[in-house]
């Protein structure tokens, strides 16, 4: 019978209010979905569609544990978003069918190596190392969706060393969550496990190592780390 050449990495998982753990298969985020974010990035909020990036499942942190600032930039970001964690999945998802394959919900700060990002968006270069690093994926608990509701509406915001940097409403999202599941299904198949980092409001801005990074969205929880 085969075996495994050497013992096979523990599966990703992130916390659920409880103390159970949610399974992380795949980490997909939306990109300048709050139209003053994309256009603090230089872009027309409403001249594309929803597009997509990916992380890896082993990039999440979780536990308010600290995050160890990354190789290769000088210009650390921090980005506050809604997460939603699927417990369905399929392909060509309807709209009206899509919040069906949502079970749970949290905070989360999505890390980006703004300068790697410019430098591949100038060379016209994919920029997943700007955005698929070690550690780039901050989540909070997550709460089931009986608990709330599936959020439509609701404060989203980030602290740094106690300053407000980010503030938003979840209602301001350019595509709504059902709209993405819709258009990332039509791309590829979602699965239980999927998490959808849904975009981030304006102030993105650097961070530095000692910084305490907090964020919080009403009516879902809160996320927090320090960079170390």
């Amino acid at each position: 019978m085969p075996k495994y050449v050497f013992a096979p990495p523990a599966p990703p998982a992130v916390p659920v209010a409880g103390g159970d753990l949610l399974p992380v298969r795949r980490i997909f985020c939306v990109g300048r979905n709050y139209a003053e974010h994309a256009r603090e990035m230089g872009h027309d909020p409403h001249a594309e569609p929803p597009f997509f990036f990916a992380k890896p499942a082993d990039a999440l942190v979780t536990g308010g544990a600290d995050t160890p600032y990354p190789p290769a930039t000088s210009d650390l970001h921090h980005e506050i978003e809604l997460v939603a964690a699927l417990g369905g999945g399929g392909t060509d998802i309807a709209p009206e069918q899509a919040l069906d394959l949502v079970w749970f919900y949290a905070a989360g700060i999505d890390l980006t190596r703004r300068d790697l990002q410019a430098a591949a968006k100038k060379a016209a270069k994919p920029w997943d190392m700007a955005k698929g690093f070690d550690h780039s994926a901050i989540v909070g608990e997550f709460r089931p969706v009986a608990e709330g509701g599936h959020p439509a509406k609701g404060r989203i915001a980030l602290r740094v060393n106690g300053e407000l940097r980010q503030q938003g409403d979840v209602a301001e999202m350019i595509w709504s969550l059902p709209q993405i599941i819709a258009a990332l299904s039509r791309l590829v198949t979602l699965a239980p496990g999927d998490l959808i980092f849904t975009g981030t409001p304006a102030g993105v801005s650097a961070i530095v190592r000692g910084d305490l990074v907090e964020g919080e969205i009403d009516g879902v929880g809160s996320v927090r780390t320090r960079i170390v």
